[in-house]
C-alpha cells in the first residue's frame, strides 16, 4: 500500500480499522476489511502522504494511525 512493491503475504503487515484508528493485526485474526503493508517506518510514512489508507479501507476522511505507528516504533526499539 506505501511502496506498492509486491511481496508474499508472509512478508506484509496486516492492518484493520478498529473504531476510526488504524492497528496492526500481526496474527491476522482480527475481523473487517484488511490492508496490507511492508513492516517498515518508511513505507508507512510513503503510504500516509499518499493518502492511501482511506482508499485501501474504502473509508471516508482520514484515519488515526498514531497506534500503528507506536507498534512500528516499539518494534524497531526491539530490533
Amino acid at each position: 500500500m506505501g511502496c506498492r512493491v509486491r511481496a508474499a503475504k508472509s512478508d506484509l503487515l496486516r492492518l484493520v480499522v478498529i473504531e476510526g484508528s488504524i492497528a496492526p493485526d500481526p496474527h491476522g485474526r482480527l475481523p473487517g476489511r484488511g490492508a496490507s503493508l511492508h513492516p517498515d517506518l518508511a513505507c508507512l510514512e510513503l503510504a500516509e502522504r499518499r493518502r492511501a489508507f482511506p482508499r485501501a479501507f474504502r473509508l471516508p476522511g482520514p484515519l488515526d494511525v498514531s497506534a500503528l505507528r507506536h507498534w512500528f516504533e516499539s518494534q524497531q526499539d526491539g530490533l
